[in-house]
């Protein structure tokens, strides 16, 4: 597995969208599930941010963007209910999307047999030198996500960047 260079730590932040976690109704369970995913890979993470859904995501992931973070997961507000704006409030942020990221989230869990992974509006993309990418909220789909995002998020977020393009020197 490659991680990110020894000599400076990357930054990574955790994004949770749910008005329940949000009010105190219930602990969430799935940013921690994330904050650890991202040390395993070397990043520096913080604790989950939890807001209500809609703007305040938009703002949180906002922050943490121009605070620095190379990637930013968001987990919740991607499904069909009329309060999940994940998607809506990540769009606008992104200077281009990366959908093949989110298309394999959706396609890895419909192929383990969660036909409703399909029914994820969740979005990947670039903001800045922050890689952006939308989870879906529940703890399996979380799980799906990450052995999905596993191999090839300190890639992405290297590529970003264009640092993971070193080609040995060539006299010549």
């Amino acid at each position: 597995m490659t991680h990110p260079t020894e000599k400076t730590s990357l930054r990574g932040a955790v994004v949770v969208a749910s008005n329940r976690a949000a009010s105190g109704v219930y602990d969430d369970t799935t940013g921690p599930l994330i904050v650890d995913f991202l040390v395993s890979l070397g990043f520096s993470c913080g604790r989950p941010i939890v807001v209500p859904d809609g703007e305040p995501v938009a703002e949180a992931v906002r922050a943490e963007v121009e605070g620095g973070a190379r990637v930013v997961l968001t987990t919740g507000g991607t499904g069909l209910t009329p309060t999940d704006r994940t998607p809506e409030m990540t769009r606008p942020l992104l200077d281009r999307e990366v959908p093949g990221i989110a298309e394999a989230i959706r396609a890895y869990g419909v192929a383990k047999g969660v036909p409703t992974a399909a029914l994820s509006r969740g979005l990947a993309g670039v903001s800045g030198d922050c890689l952006v990418v939308n989870l879906p909220g529940s703890r399996g789909g979380v799980k799906d996500a990450i052995a999905v995002l596993e191999p090839l998020l300190v890639h992405a977020v290297e590529q970003v960047v264009g640092s993971d393009h070193s080609t040995p020197m060539t006299t010549g």
